[in-house]
């Protein structure tokens, strides 16, 4: 069993329509469901990715009246997300400026090129060159080229005070492997320690800051609220439950959330991780042509669509 890399990241946002403006308009990506929390239906959930909403490329947010977060460890603390070579990351560079977005300069950090910069709400974020590794799918109607659009999920960093119980967990629980380390960026006396989800590459890493004189963060907006990792199919995932259930982890049980099927539960410092199926995919309620233009709701909501759409906040 091997999981095949990042499926989505879930983020919180205090304010979904100047979220939607920013990761459409400046980061060009392309809303591909516009649904609600499945938990808290007074919420949306937002999805971003790429032209085909393919599993790896994900990045959403449950919008949430919430303060902004406080940073510290026991958390995700980055997401990177890929382009492909230092020309893009130069373009961005630029692009990012013109748009009043503060943008630390081009580096190079665990041997890839790199972007580090902030939404407007704080979610830390980062530009990294993938070398070009792996398909990539173009949306025809991003403001940004072809050539330098996001082309996916890239690593995430989650910051934990000590390694022990998470490298059991990600090693004997996930089947990750230990690649290598590196300081962080921002506190050099902290090591970052790689793992690798299958073949690897920056589309399958989660990067392991240990970090124990941090304080507990706490999630708000501009927070990551939990990061899923992707299996092919529900076959797949049952085969992962009963893995996870044998190791005495604690788990949600299996959850259809329509799009795909999931799988919860926490490393022991705290941090929510998810297992998500590739399968059946956004376009199970709508063609690929038309993707989130419409309040798109699972089969078991859509007689509560009228009181959802009446406790929505309007986007546009």
């Amino acid at each position: 069993m091997n999981l095949l890399g990042l499926h989505h990241v879930t983020a919180i946002t205090a304010h979904a329509r100047e979220n939607l403006h920013f990761y459409t308009h400046t980061l060009g990506l392309r809303l591909v469901k516009k649904t609600v929390n499945q938990d808290d239906v007074r919420a949306y959930h937002l999805f971003y990715a790429d032209a085909h909403g393919t599993p790896g490329t994900d990045l959403t947010f449950f919008d949430w009246d919430a303060p902004p977060e406080r940073r510290g460890t026991h958390a995700i603390t980055r997401t990177a997300l890929r382009v492909h070579g230092e020309r893009a990351l130069q373009w961005w560079a630029d692009h990012l400026h013109a748009h009043g977005i503060n943008a630390n300069p081009i580096t190079t950090r665990d041997h890839r090129a790199v972007l580090d910069f902030e939404d407007p709400e704080g979610q830390r974020l980062t530009l990294i060159d993938d070398g070009g590794h792996g398909d990539a799918h173009p949306w025809t109607h991003s403001p940004v080229p072809a050539e330098h659009q996001i082309r996916g999920l890239g690593p995430v960093t989650i910051s934990v005070p000590t390694l022990r119980a998470t490298n059991t967990v990600l090693t004997r629980g996930l089947f990750m492997n230990p690649a290598r380390t590196y300081p962080h960026p921002d506190h050099p006396n902290h090591t970052v320690h790689v793992y690798t989800m299958g073949e690897g590459g920056a589309h399958a890493e989660l990067h392991v800051a240990v970090q124990p004189d941090l304080p507990v963060a706490h999630q708000g907006a501009g927070a990551v609220h939990h990061v899923a990792f992707r299996v092919p199919d529900e076959d797949a995932l049952h085969a992962w439950a009963e893995h996870l259930h044998s190791l005495g982890l604690r788990t949600s049980g299996e959850v259809e959330r329509y799009y795909f099927r999931s799988l919860y539960f926490r490393d022991p410092s705290g941090v929510l991780f998810e297992l998500a199926t590739d399968t059946p995919g956004f376009t199970a309620d709508e063609p690929i042509d038309t993707l989130g233009t419409r309040l798109a709701l699972p089969p078991f909501l859509e007689p509560r669509r009228a009181d959802i759409e009446a406790h929505l906040k309007p986007l546009d």
